[in-house]
Formats: structure tokens, sequence, C-alpha cells
């Protein structure tokens, strides 16, 4: 990366900064590998961040299936999160995982799950786990909020034969030619996914994150107190992808102890650690044994950090520093946090980072933790909170005395609640990964790059003031 016709005097953000045509023979955003080399196996730049509003089984599934990877939040209980590994393994690379009701659910009760939107539905199974029929979301919208579920279905949805589905081209022609926007995926019998026509669309284009085994990858992350070695030792045996070591200071000797002792280990896994934003937290926490280093201290949405203590570093600077110097030492860099759209991922990417940990964006979206709730406009939202936050302080330390919780919730900070709310032309992640992927291939093509090593060499990044930000927006109403 260059900066263009400027040498910077000062740290910058993402809104600081903007991408410079150059000469390209790129003819096609297809033509552009999105891989990362960070050691995640992910062929798309995007990591989903440990937040307990964020990540959980369901979205780390979508978004591996689609390249990315997902890191599940510390605060989850040893057993629980060792649970949540083995279900996003066991979850099928080609079909969507299937939302799944009791006959006896109502319709109120699958709306808190999923929206009546086009190209979802749900599955239903009886007490003994065998299928019962499937019903589109759209239909939700017009039964009443008490319905039986098993009501509503009133002859066999057609299904799609997992053996007939030979590649996702096949499967969307299948679909084309029968009229479906959706359907379950069976093999013999069995309900083993469901299909809409724009997923399988979807898998012409993206390339799922898989281990060896053919399984859906996902990471999981640890913090640095009580016995980490032994807390990475348990997940490496549920057969987690990835370590992430957590703390909201990353450049500590707390941090330091935590990777050396689970880099001891040799467990054939990749570290990230985090997160912090020089140069010198980056040799420090690559010399304990780290191989990813997670940068960004207060840019997150959820995020009080600058406002309540003063500490941070805007996060453009934050990454081009810090990766510059993680690949001098063989190391990578996730950018975590302070994206806000599609543009500020392709400059984290210029600016040296392997992928972009995404969080409260990813919040508001049907996979998503936490269930659906309305306004009284009728709009639907999610509910998100920071890490630090005393929300998040009473699930990670629910097992305290209640002094010891109290004193802990004493030094909180962070949003407890805010609603994030669902984009009625995008509720799903996938619908935001085609949004995000769709601009940083244009980016690449833009620079003329066709790989993201291509990409990171060729960036020209100018600096432009806030009224040359504000002229790239769209005007949201008319003249």
């Amino acid at each position: 990366m260059e900066f263009y016709r400027t040498s910077p005097s000062h740290d910058l953000t993402y809104s600081d900064v903007f991408l410079v045509p150059s000469r390209s023979a790129v003819t096609s955003r297809l033509d552009v590998s999105l891989a990362t080399s960070d050691g995640s196996g992910a062929s798309i730049p995007i990591v989903s961040a440990n937040m307990n509003s964020v990540t959980g089984p369901r979205l780390a599934a979508s978004l591996a299936r689609r390249g990315g990877i997902g890191v599940l939040p510390q605060d989850l209980h040893l057993q629980d999160l060792a649970d949540a590994i083995r279900w996003v393994k066991a979850q099928s690379p080609r079909f969507d995982t299937p939302f799944e009701f009791s006959p006896d659910a109502t319709a109120a009760d699958a709306l808190v799950a999923l929206p009546p939107v086009a190209g979802h539905g749900i599955v239903l199974r009886d007490e003994a786990g065998e299928y019962v029929g499937c019903i589109v979301a759209e239909r939700l919208a017009t039964a009443l909020p008490d319905a039986r579920l098993g009501d509503l279905v009133h002859s066999a949805m057609p299904s799609i034969d997992a053996e007939d589905v030979a590649s996702p081209r096949r499967a969307f022609d299948l679909m084309a030619d029968a009229g479906l926007e959706f359907a379950p995926v069976l093999e013999h019998g069995r309900v083993v996914g469901t299909l809409s026509r724009r997923s399988a669309l979807r898998g012409t284009v993206y390339e799922p994150n898989v281990d060896a085994q053919g399984r859906l990858r996902v990471a999981a992350a640890i913090g640095i107190n009580g016995d980490p070695a032994a807390k990475a030792r348990a997940l490496a045996e549920a057969g987690v992808d990835l370590l992430v070591i957590d703390t909201a200071h990353g450049h500590q000797d707390g941090m330091l102890r935590a990777i050396a002792a689970v880099a001891d280990l040799d467990l054939g896994l990749p570290i990230a650690a985090g997160n912090i934003v020089t140069a010198d937290g980056v040799r420090d926490l690559v010399e304990a044994g780290a191989d990813i280093l997670k940068v960004g201290v207060g840019p997150g949405a959820m995020c009080t950090t600058r406002m309540m203590t003063a500490v941070g570093r805007p996060q453009f600077s934050a990454v081009l520093e810090t990766a510059d110097t993680a690949r001098e030492l063989g190391a990578r860099v996730w950018a975590d946090g302070g994206v806000r759209y599609p543009r500020d991922v392709a400059l984290a990417l210029a600016a040296g980072a392997d992928a972009v940990m995404i969080g409260s964006w990813f919040a508001g979206t049907i996979e998503a933790p936490g269930t659906l709730r309305s306004d009284a406009s009728g709009r639907l939202f999610k509910e998100s909170w920071g890490m630090a936050s005393t929300k998040a302080v009473r699930e990670r330390f629910d097992r305290l005395s209640a002094y010891e919780l109290a004193r802990r919730e004493l030094f909180a900070e962070g949003i407890s609640s805010s609603s994030i709310y669902l984009d009625p032309l995008r509720p799903s992640i996938e619908d935001l990964l085609d949004m995000i992927t769709s601009g940083v291939r244009s980016s690449f093509t833009y620079a003329g790059a066709r790989t993201l090593a291509e990409f990171r060499e060729r960036a020209l990044v100018g600096v432009q003031s806030a009224a040359g930000y504000e002229e790239g927006k769209a005007l949201p109403v008319s003249w």
C-alpha cells in the first residue's frame, strides 16, 4: 500500500481515507480471490466477533459455509462451548441448517426465531425426531399467533433429494425448473438441510471453509484468567480449528503468559491474540507464540473505551503499523472493529489485515443469537451489548459470589443494551456477506488486484476531509 500524494502526520481512521483507482487488467469481480493466508482456511476475509450477541453456533456455521470463520465467545461455560463446536462441526457444508420446531409449537414461537421473509422456512419434527413437514417463512405472516405449526402443513412441500444435487448449479437448476424458492433437502427420507434458490446460487460463488475431514471450521475464544491451557486443551478435543486468546488490553503480562501456556501445548492450532494497536504489542505477542494479532482498541459500535479512558487508536493507522510488523515476523493481523460499510473492510485489507472482524453489524441478522423483537412500529430488532458492559460481566462471572460479582460490575463499561435492527432487504448474515464481498471484490478490480496479496501491494490510499467523506455517501432523499 502507498499513500497517494501525501505523507500523513497524524493517525487516521477509515473515514479519513479513500482508495484511488489504478490501471487494471481485471475485468470481472469473479476473477478475484478473497482467500486469506492467516491459517484459518477462510476463502473470504471475514471473521465474526466473539461477542455473545453476535456469534452463536448458527451464525458460525452460516459464515463458515460461505468461507469465513466465526469465533464463539469465551463467556459460554466450557462444556457449552465444546457442545457448540461439535454442533457446528455436525452441520452440512452444502445445505443450510434448518430452523426446527415441533408440530405443537405456534406461529408466535417460530416468529421469535425467523421473520416471515422469502427464501427461508422451518422444518417440523415430531417427538421421535421424524420429519413431519416444512413451512415457508412467508406463511407465518398470515397465520394467527396461536396457530399450531402442524396445522399449517396442508400438503407435502416438494423436497430435493440430496443425491440429485451434484453441484450448487445443479441445485439451482432443479429449483428453478420446479419453481421452488425454498425446499427441504432429504437423504433417505431424513432431512439433512434446506435450500433456497438464492443459497444454491451462493454455492456457485463461495467456497466453504472446511477442515481436512470436510467439516465446517469454527474458532473459539478463551480469556487470560484461570487456566487458559486447560481450556485450550478441552476445546481442541472438541474439534476447534483456531483458538483466540482475548482480553481488552492485550499488551500485558497476563496475556503473554496465557499465550505461552497455550503455545507450549503444541496443539497444532493457530493462535490469535489481542487486542493491541502497536508494533511493540505485535512483537511481544508473537514472541510469546501468537500467530494472528487482533488489532483494535475502542473502534467498536458497542465500545465506550475511548470515551471512558481516552485509550485507543484510530483504526486504519493501528492496522497499518501492526500489519507491517506482523508480516516481518511471519504473523498476520485481524482488524477488529470500526467497520460500518464494505469500503471500511476494503481499507482494512489495504492497510495489511488478512481478515476483518465484524461484531454489531452481524448482530442484527436472523442467524445471530437472541430472539427477534419488534418495536412500536413493527420493525424487527435484536439486542446487542458490549463485552465489557454490565450485562456481559454478569454472564461471564455468573458463578462468582454476589460480592465478587458486584465488585466487577462496579467497573463495567460499554453499552449493556442496544437495539440492532434487521435490514428488511438484508435480514440474513448471508445477505450482508453478499454486499460486503461484492464491494471488496470491486475494490480489488479498481486496484488491478486479483488476490489479497496483490491488493495489499497495489492499493493507493488518499487522505480526505470530513466533507470529502460526506461527498461519497449516496443521497437518501430527492433534491
